[in-house]
């Protein structure tokens, strides 16, 4: 009698160790902080490294003051270079307001994730008078919930090839709450520009107070 020969090896699944590579990763959507909300402390590394200013378009160098600069209500808002034409307007609107910012009381900070090389052309072009803090681990963002590694951006966003934070500002006092928040996420609507100086106006009122009682 013959005996059937077997071409296939007994095979043993629990010899199969599963490739990592193909972990399936939870999607967790984005909940941004609101008006309201305390965000946690984010810590600002004063070293010059992380700091870019300008001043009508020309580049400055100086001490940063963190004291002065969280001391009063203050606009932080997030900036990446990979939101291209957005991101431009963006920072034009901002530049349009830093004035009356400064001049209710409050300070003007945008949080980039990433040097932004032709940035020092926009702000020449533009005549920006802004400063920029590179936040380029995001840690700030997160803390904000603008941005999240489970639900990257361009899951949202059409030509965004980047995971990168929202177009979110916001107006925080100096106990870290958040007096104002503004997303961009439909990109046809107007800056909110009464809003944003009034709050900062009445915060730096209702804070001046405080320290004068």
């Amino acid at each position: 009698m013959l005996t059937a020969v077997n071409k296939y090896p007994f095979f043993d699944l629990s010899e199969i160790i599963p490739d990592p590579d193909y972990t399936i990763k939870s999607y967790k959507a984005l909940s941004p902080v609101k008006t309201g909300n305390y965000v946690p402390d984010f810590i600002l590394n004063p070293q010059g490294a992380n700091w870019q200013q300008f001043y009508n378009g020309s580049e400055t160098h100086g001490p940063i003051l963190l004291r002065h600069l969280l001391d009063k209500p203050l606009v932080i808002t997030f900036y990446s270079r990979h939101w291209k034409n957005l991101g431009v307007d963006h920072l034009k609107q901002l530049n349009t307001i830093q004035h009356e910012i400064k001049a209710n009381g409050g300070n003007l900070l945008i949080i980039a994730d990433e040097r932004d090389d032709d940035l020092q052309n926009k702000a020449w072009e533009h005549n920006l008078s802004l400063n920029f803090y590179y936040d380029t681990e995001n840690e700030i963002a997160k803390k904000f919930r603008v941005y999240s590694d489970e639900n990257p951006a361009w899951n949202r966003f059409s030509g965004v090839d980047e995971n990168v934070s929202l177009l979110a500002t916001y107006v925080i006092d100096p106990s870290r709450q958040v007096i104002y928040d503004h997303l961009n996420l439909n990109f046809n609507e107007a800056f909110p520009v009464r809003e944003i100086i009034s709050h900062v106006y009445v915060t730096a009122l209702i804070n001046n107070q405080r320290k004068s009682a």
